[in-house]
């Protein structure tokens, strides 16, 4: 009988040694198949942008104003009214204005009566002079008095030229052709001219041609240049995209909660008069654009196989994974060249096991631009390899530093 056991002992003690050696040295053995999400390299487009959001003004905004303070008598024109350059759009009650033409006009009339006698002294006393009468020194004044006189004339016009400004300025006229969008005043009130002009009304130049002003953060401003192309979006119509032109980049810088941003200066066209100044429009700035390229997504370039799945030459990438694919956000490269211009990158991908099995196999890629969702492809693959992008099931949990016990299956104490 004892011996039966030790045989039973002995047999059992055998399957649990065996069991333990194919599940701690065969692979697949005591864990499910592992499944892997996978995506296919494709053919595509992909566009690098950069975002920002501005305002749409007219090319040309002029504010109406007035230099003279007085009551508003007359309006010509409103809102939406188009206008020629010295067209009368308003006027300033003129009386006072008048009054003050007049009284330069009398104090000029006296100043040349009072000439025409200070010349007739002063010929009087010469004549007188020269016939030993009158001295030298009554023949100097008389001849001052005349200088005095022919000065005053000059300051007397002056007044009248004026005066005669003032009164014209009571007639407000516009300073360019275009279409008012503002007005700021209604007839009867009065506007006071101080160091500051009024503003009367303002008028853009042509509403068929308006610009954008962006603000484009210091992050992705150095992928901005002339001449790149935009596409754009406003509230009023957001189904519909828009598009323009970036003309200028201004160099001040604007601080907006501890943010710096750049103006960026969007040309748009507007031949159907849908935009409308003020209108807030969402920018995208293409900073580089490729058709029909092959492309892969980010998500395969920023996966790396956990510890315990197998790799084709070891999984040396398993400790640390690197950043996401492709530039750095907003498109500028290191030195602060844009993206279209910037060198190629070498990043490891992992081809899906072939023929059922589990195996990763690694790949270096040259990647060029990213859109955020793809990164194109230079060389390393083809259209159609499939790469992993995540493991979807089957993770092994065993590892070098803490095995599972084979009979019980609880981790050991440490």
């Amino acid at each position: 009988m004892n011996s039966r056991l030790r045989l039973f002992a002995i047999i059992v003690a055998a399957l649990v040694a065996v069991g333990f050696i194919a599940w701690k040295f065969i692979p697949g053995v005591g864990r499910e198949k592992i499944i892997y999400t996978t995506a296919p390299v494709t053919k595509g487009n992909i566009v690098r942008v950069v975002t920002a959001n501005g305002d749409l003004n007219p090319l040309i905004n002029v504010t109406v104003g007035c230099q003279i303070s007085g009551t508003i008598s007359k309006l010509y024109v409103d809102y939406n009214s188009p206008v020629k350059a010295g067209q009368l759009i308003a006027e300033i009650d003129p009386p006072t204005y008048e009054a003050n033409v007049s009284s330069a006009q009398g104090a000029l009339a006296q100043a040349r009566a009072n000439l025409e006698i200070a010349r007739l002294n002063e010929s009087r006393t010469r004549g007188l002079r020269d016939n030993r009468v009158a001295s030298q020194a009554d023949y100097d004044k008389a001849k001052t008095d005349l200088m005095q006189a022919d000065a005053t004339i000059l300051v007397q016009e002056a007044a009248v030229k004026r005066a005669q400004v003032d009164l014209d300025r009571c007639s407000i006229r516009a300073p360019i052709d275009g279409i008012v969008i503002s007005r700021a005043i209604d007839v009867g009130q009065t506007v006071a001219a101080s160091l500051n002009a009024p503003v009367l009304f303002t008028i853009a130049n042509d509403l068929t041609k308006m610009q954008i002003n962006a603000k484009v953060a210091e992050a992705d401003v150095g992928g901005v240049e002339v001449g790149q192309e935009v596409t754009f979006n406003v509230d009023a119509f957001p189904q519909q995209p828009f598009a323009g032109r970036v003309i200028q980049v201004r160099n001040s810088p604007i601080i907006v909660d501890n943010v710096v941003n750049y103006d960026t200066i969007i040309e748009v066209a507007n031949p159907d008069l849908k935009l409308k100044p003020g209108m807030t429009a969402s920018v995208s700035i293409q900073l580089a654009k490729r058709e029909g390229v092959l492309r892969v997504p980010n998500a395969a370039l920023r996966f790396r196989p956990p510890e315990g799945v197998p790799v084709e030459g070891g999984n040396k990438s398993a400790v640390a994974a690197p950043g996401p694919a492709g530039p750095p956000p907003g498109g500028g490269a290191p030195g602060g060249r844009p993206a279209a211009t910037r060198a190629p990158t070498s990043r490891t991908a992992y081809l899906a096991p072939i023929g059922g099995g589990e195996t990763l196999r690694p790949v270096q890629v040259k990647t060029g631009i990213t859109d955020g969702v793809f990164t194109e492809v230079l060389d390393g693959l083809k259209e159609g390899d499939l790469l992993v992008t995540a493991v979807k099931s089957g993770m092994p949990v065993a590892s070098s530093t803490q095995t599972a016990n084979p009979l019980t299956g609880s981790q050991p104490r440490r």
